[in-house]
C-alpha cells in the first residue's frame, strides 16, 4: 500500500480501539512536571498495556506543542527508546517473519503498536529544536537509527512507517554527522538510504531518504560516499519529470544539486547516459513554473500633421501679359521692372550670381533688338538698387561662390492643382481653374477649337490616343477631366497628412520622396517575469549552471600558476615513469570528451533556454550566458 499524499511534520497515526481513560483536554500540567515521578513516565514503565496505552495517547497529542521538551521530564527518552529498541531486536530475531500467514498474539501486537507510537513520538517533537539537540546528542539515538536502517525491511504498512519515521529523525541530526568511508560494517547509513531510494515504490520512503542523503552528503566530510552510479542518484534523474508531484520534485532536485556540487561528481555525470535528458527536464522546469504578465508599452512619438488641402507654392514664371510689357520698356528700366516681377526681399534667401544673370538672359535674349541685353555686371549691380537690403557677395571656398544674399525667387500660390490644364503636354500656361466645367470650356475654346484639321490628336499630358474627328475629341477629353467632387474617404483615413518630423517642409515638390512619419500609435506587447523564481527554479538553474561551468572548464581554465611557473602557458612538468605520463594523458582526453559532450546537450537546449526569462537580473544573466554559449558551440 503506497502513500499518495505528502507527508507532514506532524501526523498522528489511526489505531484501533484500545482500553483506557477518555481524556476529553489536551493539556494537564500536573502530566508534565520535571520530576522522575511524573505519571507519564511511571505508567510507561508500569509495563501495564492500558497505561501504556494511556501515556504514549497523551504523548502523542502533546509531540505536536511547540513547548514539549522532552529533557523536562527526566528518564522520558530513555522510557520511549526501550520499545523501538524491542522492535528491531524482533526484527532482527526474524520473529516476524511469518506474520503475513498467522496472526500474531494480541500482547505482541500491543508491543509493536507501543514501539511505533514510541518512534512516532520522537519524530514529532525532534522538530522543535531544543528537542532535536536533545536526540543528537542522546547515545542511544545514532546506534538505534543505524539499526534500524540495517535491519527493517518495508515489507508492511507498520514497517514502512516505522523506517520512514527513523529516516525523518535522521534527517533532522544529519547536518553534523560525519561516517567515515572505513568504518565498520553497518555503521554508515549513506548506502542503505541509496538502496531504499533507488528501489522504492513508497513515495514518502523516497522523498526522505533523498532529503536525508542530501543533508548528510552537503557536508563536505562525507563527499568521499558519493558515486557516480549512486541509486539514489538514478532514483532522482527517473522521478525529476513528475512537475505535478512538488514534494517529489523538490527533494529530486536538491539532492542532485548536492550530488553534482562536488566536481568530481559534476564531471562524471557529464558522461552518464542520462544527462541530456535531465538537461531538458532542468529546462522545462524553468519553463514551466515560468509565471509571466503581459505589458503593453506605448511607444507613439509626437505626431506632426499638415492640413491635407494646402497651398501649393512655386516659382512665378512671367505670364504673357507681364512679358508683352516688359518687353516694350528701355534698359535699365526693364531689368529694374522684372527685378520686382520676379524676385521679392528675403533676409535668409541667397541666389547665386550665375542664376540671375541666367533667367534674365533666357528671357530677353530673343528680344535684344528691340533693347541690348545688359551685361553680366550691370545686371548684379542691379540688384542693390532694386533691393537696397541685398548684397552681392563671394563665400570663400574652395570652390569660390558668388551669390547673391537677401533676395529669393517670388512664389505663386494655388489653392487647388485638381483643375489645372494639362494641354499642350502639360505646357499650358493658363492657371488653375476653380472647377470642371471652366477648364472643359478653356480645354473647348481655346484648344480644340483652333485645329483646322479634321482630325484633332489628344495633346493632354501623355494621352496616347491617336488623332480622331473634332466630334470625337470633344467626348474623348471629358475622360481626362477631374470629377467636380473629390472621391469619398474611407472612414479611416484621415483627413490630415503626417509628416516625419517638426520642420519637415510642406507641400513638398515631390511627396513620394518624403520619408516615411513615424506611426499614430505604435504599442509594444511582450511578456515579462510577473514573480520571483519559486525554490525550484533556482535549484534547477543551479544545477545547470553546475553543468555548464563544468563543460566549459577547459575552454575557462588559467595558466598553471605555482611555485615554479608564474603563468606562462605551455610549459608542462616532466614526468619520470611512463605510466604516469600515460595516466595523465588519458585523465586529458576523458575530461576532453566529458566537456565536449556537455557543450553539445547545451546546444541541443538552447532554443529552449531562450524562452527562459527571470525576474532577477543576475540570475537572468546566467540564462543569457547559457544561450550565448550555445550559439557559439563554445
Amino acid at each position: 500500500m503506497y502513500a499518495n499524499t505528502a507527508r507532514t511534520n506532524t501526523y498522528t497515526p489511526t489505531y484501533s480501539a484500545r482500553p483506557g481513560p477518555s481524556v476529553t483536554d489536551d493539556y494537564e500540567r500536573w502530566y508534565t512536571e520535571p520530576t522522575p515521578s511524573n505519571r507519564m513516565l511511571l505508567s510507561l514503565r508500569s509495563g501495564l498495556d492500558s497505561e501504556i496505552s494511556w501515556a504514549l495517547d497523551r504523548l502523542c497529542r502533546l509531540c505536536n506543542n511547540e513547548h514539549f521538551m522532552l529533557k523536562s521530564i527526566p528518564g522520558l527518552t530513555n522510557a520511549l527508546f526501550e520499545w523501538p529498541e524491542w522492535y528491531v531486536a524482533e526484527c532482527e530475531d526474524k520473529k516476524d517473519l511469518y506474520d503475513s500467514l498467522f496472526s500474531s498474539s494480541p500482547e505482541i501486537h500491543s508491543m509493536r503498536r507501543h514501539s511505533l507510537e514510541a518512534l512516532f513520538i520522537l519524530r514529532n517533537s525532534i522538530v522543535n529544536e531544543p528537542n532535536a539537540t536533545e536526540l543528537a546528542n542522546h547515545p542511544k539515538t545514532l546506534p538505534l537509527l543505524l539499526r534500524i536502517l540495517r535491519t527493517v525491511r518495508p515489507s508492511t504498512d507498520a514497517k514502512t512507517e516505522f523506517l520512514l519515521n527513523a529516516i525523518e529523525i535522521l534527517q533532522m541530526i544529519a547536518s553534523n554527522l560525519v561516517f567515515p568511508s572505513s568504518g565498520p560494517s553497518g555503521s554508515n547509513p549513506i548506502p542503505t538510504m541509496e538502496r531504499i531510494a533507488g528501489s522504492s515504490t513508497n513515495r514518502s520512503l523516497v522523498i526522505a531518504c533523498l532529503m536525508t542523503l542530501t543533508h548528510l552528503l552537503s557536508n563536505p566530510k562525507n563527499a568521499s560516499h558519493l558515486s557516480p552510479e549512486s541509486p539514489a542518484l538514478e532514483a532522482a534523474i527517473r522521478y525529476l519529470p513528475l512537475f505535478v508531484d512538488k514534494p517529489l520534485v523538490d527533494a529530486c532536485l536538491h539532492y542532485l544539486y548536492s550530488h553534482l556540487s562536488h566536481y568530481s561528481m559534476a564531471r562524471a555525470f557529464l558522461m552518464h547516459r542520462e544527462m541530456p535528458s535531465t538537461l531538458k527536464v532542468l529546462v522545462s522546469l524553468l519553463l514551466h513554473e515560468q509565471v509571466e504578465e503581459t505589458v503593453t508599452m506605448d511607444i507613439s512619438q509626437p505626431v506632426i500633421t499638415a492640413p491635407e488641402v494646402t497651398v501649393t507654392q512655386r516659382d512665378h514664371e512671367l505670364t504673357q501679359e507681364e512679358l508683352d510689357k516688359l518687353v516694350s520698356l528701355p534698359e535699365p528700366q526693364r531689368c529694374y521692372e522684372w527685378m520686382r516681377t520676379m524676385f521679392v526681399a528675403k533676409p535668409e534667401g541667397e541666389l547665386t550670381q550665375v542664376e540671375f544673370w541666367n533667367l534674365y538672359k533666357d528671357i530677353f535674349q530673343r528680344y535684344q533688338e528691340q533693347s541690348p541685353l545688359l551685361v553680366a555686371s550691370d545686371v548684379i549691380k542691379n540688384v542693390n538698387l532694386v533691393f537696397p537690403s541685398a548684397q552681392a557677395m563671394v563665400l570663400p571656398g574652395p570652390p569660390q561662390k558668388f551669390v547673391v544674399r537677401g533676395v529669393d525667387r517670388r512664389k505663386d500660390s494655388t489653392a487647388n492643382e485638381r483643375f489645372k490644364c494639362h494641354w499642350d503636354r502639360d505646357q499650358c500656361a493658363a492657371p488653375p481653374f476653380s472647377s470642371t466645367s471652366e477648364l472643359c470650356e478653356h480645354v473647348l475654346d481655346e484648344h480644340i477649337r483652333n485645329f483646322k484639321t479634321v482630325d484633332v490628336p489628344c495633346l493632354w499630358a501623355t494621352c496616347p490616343n491617336p488623332p480622331v474627328a473634332k466630334s470625337i475629341i470633344r467626348s474623348h477629353v471629358l475622360t481626362h477631366l477631374p470629377a467636380p467632387e473629390p472621391p469619398k474617404k474611407h472612414p479611416s483615413q484621415p483627413s490630415e497628412i503626417t509628416l516625419p518630423f517638426e520642420g519637415y517642409p510642406h507641400p513638398s515638390a515631390d511627396p513620394t520622396t518624403r520619408p516615411p512619419p513615424p506611426l499614430r500609435k505604435a504599442v509594444v506587447t511582450f511578456q515579462r517575469p510577473a514573480v520571483d523564481a519559486p525554490s525550484t527554479s533556482l535549484t534547477a538553474l543551479l544545477c545547470l549552471r553546475i553543468l555548464f561551468r563544468t563543460s566549459s572548464a577547459s575552454a575557462d581554465a588559467a595558466p598553471k600558476l605555482d611555485a615554479d611557473h608564474f603563468g606562462f602557458p605551455g610549459v608542462v612538468e616532466e614526468v619520470e615513469e611512463e605510466d604516469e605520463a600515460d595516466t595523465a594523458i588519458q585523465a586529458d582526453e576523458s575530461e576532453r570528451e566529458a566537456e565536449m559532450r556537455g557543450r553539445k546537450a547545451f546546444v541541443r537546449v538552447r532554443k529552449m533556454m531562450e524562452n527562459v526569462r527571470l525576474r532577477d537580473e543576475t540570475l537572468n544573466g546566467w540564462v543569457v550566458e547559457m544561450v550565448d554559449a550555445g550559439m557559439s558551440g563554445h
